[in-house]
């Protein structure tokens, strides 16, 4: 059964447009149930894949591959998918995790080598010790190349422990698509100014954030002010990708952060230029590398930023 996805299409000033309707600098396309937004900022083409996982690998990869076909055949170049794109959360995930070499990256590598686009996908991986997996984006590029960036920051919150089952990874990771570098981080991640401006000083121009946003009070808030934030830490496109709302509410209202959408792009001087409802969406967004120049000149933050010492009591 093919895809059924919503789109919505943001103006300059981050104001809806209705779908089909045409602008100045952009277009919209659909086909095979699947429908996708374009809209044209100039430079890397980025295509956001706002999808809803379930607990079955093998059908995951099918969204994965049906998903970056549409993304591709509009000019993508890179496809980015949530945080879990393997598999949801709520279920163990011991018995699902697969080493990077493992088939069901075997399989987002050849669905990249076939439409000749880089893919960005959450997996889980096996643990040395054995107890516990780690987080993973899977990252591979139509020539073949694959990397793996474990997420750094647990979701120890709001009464979820995810390091009872997830063991954290220590390094940063960056990849280079298209001429543009690229910073890989993972929802909670994004509480975490550190992580963003040292991807921007190793030269990223873009960070994407897959995410599997808990719902809750004030979350949803919480997603687009940190997106915002980063953005504008980091000088950078921030692109936060999150799950779509699952379509159950049994699995919605499970206490697992299983999603709620609102994937949106802001740009380096914190301008939301894209963002999404809460169902499943494809978006295909151009990135202007030139844009996150011009806005490290104006707003040199990065530069700026001095060293601290100790802060002093002083009352």
């Amino acid at each position: 059964m093919p895809l059924s996805f919503g789109v919505r299409v943001s103006g300059s000033r981050g104001v809806p447009l209705s779908f089909g309707v045409r602008v100045s600098g952009s277009r919209c396309v659909s086909g095979s149930g699947i429908k996708v937004a374009r809209l044209i900022l100039g430079g890397m083409r980025l295509a956001m894949a706002q999808i809803s996982s379930g607990t079955d690998p093998a059908e995951n990869l099918r969204l994965v591959a049906e998903a970056t076909g549409r993304a591709a055949a509009d000019g993508a170049e890179l496809v980015v998918f949530p945080e879990a794109t393997m598999c949801r959360f709520g279920v163990k995930l011991g018995p699902i995790a697969q080493p990077l070499d493992g088939s069901w990256a075997d399989g987002v590598a050849t669905i990249a080598a076939e439409h000749g686009v880089s893919v960005v996908a959450g997996m889980f991986t096996p643990e040395p010790d054995g107890g516990r997996v780690k987080n993973t984006l899977l990252a591979v590029t139509p020539g073949g190349q694959r990397t793996g960036y474990d997420k750094i920051h647990l979701y120890d919150a709001f009464g979820f422990a995810e390091s009872r089952t997830v063991a954290p990874g220590a390094q940063p990771v960056l990849i280079t698509v298209a001429g543009c570098r690229v910073g890989l981080a993972t929802c909670y991640d994004i509480r975490f100014p550190r992580l963003f401006t040292a991807l921007a000083r190793a030269g990223a121009d873009l960070i994407v954030v897959p995410a599997s946003w808990g719902a809750g009070p004030g979350k949803l808030r919480q997603w687009q002010a940190l997106a915002t934030a980063r953005a504008l830490d980091a000088t950078a496109y921030v692109a936060a990708v999150g799950q779509a709302e699952p379509p159950d509410p049994e699995v919605a209202a499970s206490g697992a952060p299983t999603g709620i959408g609102h994937s949106q792009i802001t740009d380096p001087f914190g301008s939301v230029v894209a963002a999404y409802g809460s169902a499943s969406e494809v978006g295909v967004h151009d990135i202007d590398t030139a844009a996150v120049g011009k806005a490290r000149t104006a707003l040199a933050v990065l530069a700026n930023e001095q060293d601290l010492t100790e802060p002093r009591l002083a009352f």
